[in-house]
């Protein structure tokens, strides 16, 4: 019988190391979705800037601008934000996006 020192394991560090492992994994995907809660925070924070140099709004309109925009086209917010700075750069945006911005947009001035 071999014994721990010898098999240069002590007791009980296989289960500590697989809780290890397990930790380490949480941490990367906790890492991971933050990274993309920061990229889409700054889409977001474009979008309203773009929104109130176009249409002269407060930020917090702006926010509420996208915000209406998202729930009434069922669609992402950071998804949202994209297009609307695509839009500032001359692009088109998708007629439903298009009317519940101006429907939104009116509600604010």
């Amino acid at each position: 019988m071999a014994s721990s020192a010898f098999s240069g394991r002590e007791p009980g560090v296989g289960p500590r190391v697989h809780g290890l492992v397990q930790q380490v994994e949480q941490l990367r995907a906790e890492n991971e979705q933050l990274q993309r809660a920061v990229a889409s925070h700054a889409v977001v924070d474009q979008a309203i800037g773009v929104l109130v140099m176009m249409a002269g709004i407060s930020p917090e309109d702006g926010f509420t601008v996208l915000r209406e925009v998202s729930q009434h086209t069922n669609t992402k917010l950071s998804s949202i934000a994209e297009q609307i700075i695509k839009y500032a750069q001359c692009a088109s945006l998708p007629e439903t996006v298009l009317s519940q911005l101006h429907a939104a947009l009116t509600r604010r001035t």
